[in-house]
């Protein structure tokens, strides 16, 4: 059993697909946090990095059988983590002028 299995990484591509945002632009890292010494037989434990290249943003979730860094993750692009400038688009009404003071 990996920490983040197959369809997991399926999914995440679904999520970035459906979100606009490319794959490539996007790395994974996990590392496994289960307790090797505990008398019990526990399901894999871990913490997992998603870093968006382009922007230097990251963001960390726990990985476990009682969360899912699916879900977290979903949320966190509807409510904007991860926005770059390809992700920013401003809507001008017709017939507005605009200009930017640099």
């Amino acid at each position: 059993m990996e920490l983040i299995e197959a369809e997991d990484v399926a999914e995440f591509q679904r999520i970035l697909r459906s979100n606009r945002l490319i794959r490539a632009d996007f790395s994974l890292s996990a590392t496994d946090t289960t307790d090797p010494k505990t008398d019990e037989v526990p399901g894999l434990q871990g913490e997992l990095t998603v870093r968006r290249k382009s922007t230097g943003q990251s963001k960390q979730y726990l990985i476990s059988d009682s969360t899912s860094w699916l879900d977290l993750f979903r949320n966190d692009i509807r409510g904007g983590a991860f926005v770059g400038q390809d992700c920013l688009q401003v809507d001008y009404p017709a017939g507005s002028s605009h200009e930017t003071d640099h």
